[in-house]
């Protein structure tokens, strides 16, 4: 299965051992499961790193933003959308991840963010937050 993480669900991913890190230790063990971004994603989460909560939360792992914005990148496949559709009219910027994962023929988004929940799905993208993608993923 395709997946590709909202920028509100990458950061959670990287820093805390909560839901979203539980599905990217998941994706990174199963062959079955591939990570997908795009290049506006990753511009996103490199801004979003060097936001006070999640460089203090660096801080104390003793990594600059860089390097763990390194390990994310060489987890992932970057895919490059030929168009961003306007799906999201409460909030473009979500716009950017619906075009990565039609762009990655992907089979789940997964996102913390209610404009793009709301939707349910694009294209035959399920849009699902990371406790129900674990589930999809089945892990408990």
């Amino acid at each position: 299965m395709r997946i590709v993480l909202d920028t509100n669900v990458a950061p959670s991913a990287l820093l805390w051992r909560g839901t979203p890190w539980r599905l990217l230790q998941a994706i990174e063990r199963n062959e079955a499961l591939q990570l997908f971004t795009g290049a506006a994603l990753l511009a996103e989460l490199a801004d979003v790193m060097t936001r006070p909560v999640p460089a203090k939360r660096l801080a104390l792992f003793g990594r600059p933003a860089h390097e763990l914005l390194t390990d994310y990148i060489e987890a992932v496949d970057l895919v490059t959308p030929f168009a961003i559709p306007a799906v999201v009219s409460a909030d473009p910027d979500d716009d950017q991840v619906i075009a990565a994962a039609v762009a990655a023929h992907a089979g789940l988004i997964v996102s913390g963010d209610r404009h793009p929940l709301d939707l349910g799905s694009h294209q035959e993208i399920r849009i699902v937050t990371p406790a129900e993608a674990l589930r999809l993923v089945g892990i408990p």
